[in-house]
Formats: structure tokens, C-alpha cells, sequence
């Protein structure tokens, strides 16, 4: 952890020193426990006197400073700052604030921890410094009014790491917001200061999935146990210990959580630690190759608290992390074969044993794998409209101009990513054809899960579908020539974010001749009847290797020195359909009626 000079220390612990409780501050809550022990501490911290919305950006300047990791006066902002190396940006006290602007590091606002919309923002809860933070604006709009939880795969991270993203906590599955861990406990302590301060209300005030509407214990259950899990995990800091003797200066009442952790375990208990690991995955199937990719899936495990991801490898290492019981295994090399195995985990980061192991082989390179093209949409400008607002956009990237319809430009996947709201995404005219197409889609804000359709000039291709989860799916498309690529959202309501789209060029294998000695080597007869294929040509024992493909691109048998004996090649056990012969100095289609 970051230190600073010797001479910020004293200075920091005679402010320490100064401005402790009062020594009486807390009578009468001695013995207590439960409700009880909220209730007299709510009724100690009641105050009338807040310094308003406004006055927050002034009491910053003592709050909220930087005097423990770099020690530099710059604003200490919980979602950007790196308790163990240099911070991504820093924002100067007063110079940088604003309300909701830009990318991450244009300006700070001011962050309240508990939603303002759960309570209307109505004061005194819209002005209580004890759970107003200035943080980054881009990160405090991406957490929105989302709670507070353990994220399992995230969908948004900040620079210091901080997570959106389906919840990983058991018993809550929407979206939550995960701080780092260096602030876990400060959240959870501000949390339970307004569940204490403001117990009276909480009947009130919407849920928001974290509080409860009754005075004890004021939170969800789930809210609850993960909050008191950061609690014991990230101990009260010495910049909590500052930031509220300085509010009590300013606001004149004290957050007693951070004075007494003790007290949080006395009113709701402590944490049910979890130590049993998932069941083993099972049923485990790998299919659908193509030249990068494996399809996988099995089926779920079972856990006493619940399962929240599952990680996929292939030859040992870690590919993939979903929450689902299916994904596709992309980046994978042609003609390679791959053993997939599985492991389960819960919430408490317990692990099951490994999966019993699946084993397929990745397609041929030659059979229509070439990459053709790429949009990672990190060229997207955001036009004339603000990034969050639903318009056209435009932008070229790799020769290649996108225009976007009804998008925003603020979301991410894996880096800027287009999202639309029953839009379409449109190439302009792309050379070479597409065979395969593989794009990776997650559905953001309410609404309900759905595919996208993909064009290829003007004719429906296939679907790829689109959930709350981050889904890379591939499909076959095989068409040649010069082509326009459309990708439509039709349903209305249904905010859709695209990223990494690639295609892979028109399977030219698979269609024609290729035209290395093409008049040397003819084939006969053509379509095949007797599940036998001559070959005609010079030094044909010469050639090594012959591999038949069906015409999806699926390498079907590879025969070793094919000719060495004869010109012919045994093709019984195929079915009716169109193949291609690939060998050493040739390919060629043929039909077997």
C-alpha cells in the first residue's frame, strides 16, 4: 500500500487525534443488541442540521482528500484510486467537478452510495455526507442505482477495477456493483450507517433490491450477509477514521460503524461462512468445430449457497468464465485437437473438482477459416448526439464505413462496443464474401432476451442470440462476392450491445477448382455412384495426403498417401452431398449421388 512522507503521517494522525466522539457520545448503548442497539444508536446520530446539497463540494476539500496514498491533496475517489501503484487519473479539488460528463477521468460528482432514487431525493437523506462520495462521473453513472454485490462476469469495469456485471452473491442474481477490495468495507459501513440513521423511514423508501422496509434489520438478507462479509474482510482504514472525524466537524453526527465496528455483528450477527464446494459438472460435450472454435456445454452442479460461474478450459488453461451451462470456445487454432474440462464456483470462491474431460478437433484453416475482417467499433464516434442518446451513427474502420441506427455509444463488452434499441448495424459494400460470422452480444437495462438477425445482402442468414450474459455466438453463412452485412434489433424495448464481429472469407475451397496444376489432375466420375473415386494426373504417388471435407468446411477423413497403390479412393460410409478432395497439389469438388 501507498505511504506517504513522514511529516502528512503526524499531520494525519494529530487530525486523528483531535477530533475524536466525544467521550459520552455513545451512553447508553452498552449491553445492547438487535433492533435494540440500532434503535438507540439511530437516535444518537439524529440530527437536524445538514450542510445541503450544495455544501458538499466545499466539505470535500476536508473529507475527502488524498492525505493517505499518495498523499497529494488530489480527490480521494474510491472508484479510481489504486491503493498499490499509480492511480489511472486524479482529479484536483474543486477544478474537476461536474455533474455527468465524458469518459472515465474528465470529472468528479458526487456519489450516493445509497441511491438517491430509492428515497426521492429528499433531504436530509439528498445532503448526509456520510454516504456521499466525489467519484468519477462515467464510473457513478455506470453504477447507477444498481446495489451493492459480488459480480460474477462483469459487463463494465473501471480503470482501478471496480465491476458491473451480474451478481455473484447468493441469493441476488440482477446486476450489482462491485467496489474494489481495498473500499468493500467502507460501502458496507456507509450502508449501515443510513439503515441506522435513517431505520424510521426505510417504510418509505423503494427497495432497490438492498433495503429493507421495515426498521430491522433494514436491509435484504443477501445485502445483509455481503455487506457484513466486507466488513470483517476490509477492516475500518485510517482514511475512514479521518474522513469521519471531518464530517462531524462538518455535519455534526458520526457514522458509529466506523467508531464501533463491533456493533454491526452485535445488531444483525455475523456471516454464514461458507466453506462447501460445488458438485462436479457433468455431461460435458464438445461439438460444433470450426476452424477456431468449440462449442461446449453440460450440465449444472449443484451447491448448498448457490453456483455462479463455471470456467472452461481447453488443454489446461482458462478460456472462459460464464454463469450459464453452454459457451463457445473461440481463438482456437485450425487442426488442433482440444480436451475441454469444467470446474464450478460459488459465490464464497469455493471450487468443485474438474469436469470428466470432452475432446474435439478444430477444422481445417483452408476450409473458408481466413480471417476476412474485424469491427471492434474502437473507431465509433459519437456524431452530433450525446454518447447516451439513441441516433445514427457513422465511422470507418479498416476501409470498412459502419453506420449504426437508433445506437448509443457509451456501452462496453470487451472495449467500446455499439448498442441499439430495435436498430440496425450496416456495412458498406466488403469484398471476399463471409463464410462464418461470429459476434459477441449482451443485452443491457430491463427488458427480455431475444436474437438479433444478420443480413447478408439483404437476405436472412441466421440469428445470434442475446441476454444479460456476455454470448459470443458463430454462424455459418457462405455466401461469395461482394457483400453488405446487416445486423437488425427488431425488438423494441430491447437495449442490445455488439462487440467483437468478425467473418472469415467465402469458402473458395469449396466452390471451385484451385488453379495450382488444375490441368494436370481431372477426377471421375462426377457425381459418384459406386463409392469410388479415380483421380487421373502425373506422379500422383507422390502426393502425401488427401483430406475430405464436407461442405460445411467439416473435415470428414484424411487418407495417407492415397495413391501409393492405385488412383483411386474407397469412399464408402459417405452420404449423399457435395465434398471436396484436398491433397497436396490440388482441391476439387465432387457429388456423391
Amino acid at each position: 500500500m501507498k505511504r506517504i512522507l513522514s511529516f502528512l503521517a503526524l499531520s494525519f494522525a494529530f487530525l486523528t487525534a483531535f477530533a475524536q466522539a466525544p467521550a459520552n457520545y455513545y451512553n447508553g448503548t452498552a449491553g445492547l443488541t438487535g433492533a435494540a442497539l440500532k434503535t438507540k444508536l439511530s437516535q444518537i446520530i439524529y440530527i437536524t442540521n445538514y450542510i445541503g446539497y450544495g455544501g458538499l463540494w466545499n466539505a470535500y476539500y476536508t473529507t475527502d482528500r488524498d492525505l493517505y496514498y499518495e498523499g497529494d491533496n488530489t480527490v480521494l475517489d474510491i472508484y479510481s484510486e489504486n491503493p498499490t501503484g499509480p492511480d489511472p487519473y486524479n482529479f484536483t479539488m474543486g477544478t474537476n467537478q461536474c455533474g455527468q460528463n465524458g469518459p472515465e477521468g474528465t470529472c468528479y460528482n458526487r456519489e450516493h452510495i445509497v441511491p438517491q432514487s430509492l428515497f426521492g431525493s429528499q433531504n436530509p437523506m439528498y445532503s448526509d455526507i456520510h454516504f456521499i462520495r466525489p467519484t468519477d462521473s462515467k464510473v457513478n453513472g455506470m453504477r447507477s442505482n444498481y446495489p451493492f454485490g459480488k459480480v460474477s462476469t462483469p459487463s463494465y469495469t473501471s480503470l482501478n477495477g471496480s465491476k458491473l456485471g451480474a451478481s455473484a452473491s447468493p441469493g441476488y442474481t440482477s446486476t450489482v456493483f462491485e467496489p474494489i477490495d481495498e473500499f468493500k468495507g467502507d460501502v458496507a459501513r456507509m450502508i449501515f450507517y443510513f439503515v441506522t440513521r435513517y431505520e424510521s423511514q426505510l417504510s418509505t423508501f423503494s427497495s432497490g433490491g438492498m433495503l429493507g422496509n421495515t426498521a430491522y434489520p433494514g436491509l435484504q438478507t443477501w445485502e445483509r450477509d455481503q455487506l457484513l462479509a466486507w466488513h470483517l474482510q476490509d477492516p475500518v482504514s485510517p482514511t475512514e477514521i479521518a474522513r469521519n472525524n471531518a464530517s462531524y466537524t462538518v455535519q455534526g453526527n458520526r457514522n458509529p460503524f466506523i467508531d464501533h465496528p463491533e456493533f454491526a455483528s452485535q445488531i444483525w450477527g455475523n456471516p454464514v461462512i461458507d466453506t462447501e464446494a460445488p458438485t462436479i459438472p457433468t455431461n460435458l460435450v464438445a461439438n460444433n468445430p470450426t476452424s477456431s472454435s468449440v462449442a461446449v456445454s453440460w450440465t449444472a452442479s449443484t451447491d448448498n449457497i448457490g453456483v455462479v460461474a463455471y470456467e472452461v478450459y481447453a488443454n489446461g488453461v482458462l478460456k472462459t468464465t460464464v454463469s450459464g451451462t453452454s459457451t463457445t470456445v473461440t481463438g482456437l487454432s485450425p487442426l488442433t485437437q482440444y480436451t475441454f474440462y469444467v470446474i464450478a464456483k460459488d459465490a464464497a470462491g469455493n471450487s468443485s473438482p474438474q469436469s470428466a474431460t470432452a475432446t474435439q478437433t478444430t477444422l481445417d484453416g483452408p476450409a473458408g477459416s481466413g480471417s476476412c475482417g474485424t469491427e471492434d467499433f474502437s473507431t465509433m464516434l459519437d456524431g452530433s448526439s450525446s454518447p447516451s442518446s439513441y441516433a445514427t451513427r457513422t465511422w470507418t474502420n479498416n476501409n470498412i464505413t459502419w453506420t449504426a441506427t437508433l445506437a448509443r455509444t457509451d456501452e462496453t463488452i470487451n472495449g467500446k462496443a455499439v448498442c441499439t434499441n430495435k436498430g440496425t448495424l450496416t456495412s458498406s459494400l466488403i469484398s471476399g464474401g463471409v463464410q462464418t460470422l461470429t459476434l459477441t452480444t449482451q443485452r443491457k437495462y430491463s427488458g427480455n432476451n431475444g436474437n438479433l438477425n444478420v443480413y447478408v445482402n439483404d437476405v436472412l442468414v441466421g440469428t445470434i442470440p442475446y441476454s444479460t450474459t456476455v454470448t459470443t455466438t458463430p454462424i455459418t453463412v457462405g455466401v461469395g462476392g461482394d457483400v453488405v452485412i446487416k445486423i437488425v434489433n427488431p425488438n423494441s424495448g430491447d437495449r442490445v450491445a455488439m462487440d467483437d464481429l468478425t467473418w472469415t472469407c467465402f469458402n473458395t475451397l469449396g466452390t471451385i477448382e484451385s488453379q495450382k496444376d488444375k490441368s494436370a489432375f481431372t477426377i471421375y466420375p462426377n457425381p459418384v455412384r459406386n463409392n469410388e473415386l479415380f483421380v487421373k494426373g502425373e506422379n500422383l504417388g507422390k502426393i502425401s495426403k488427401a483430406d475430405i471435407y464436407d461442405f460445411s468446411g467439416k473435415l470428414i477423413e484424411t487418407i495417407a498417401n492415397p495413391f501409393k497403390h492405385s488412383n483411386k479412393i474407397n469412399l464408402k460410409g459417405l452420404v449423399k452431398g457435395t465434398y471436396i478432395l484436398k491433397t497436396d497439389n490440388f482441391s476439387t469438388k465432387f457429388i456423391v449421388d
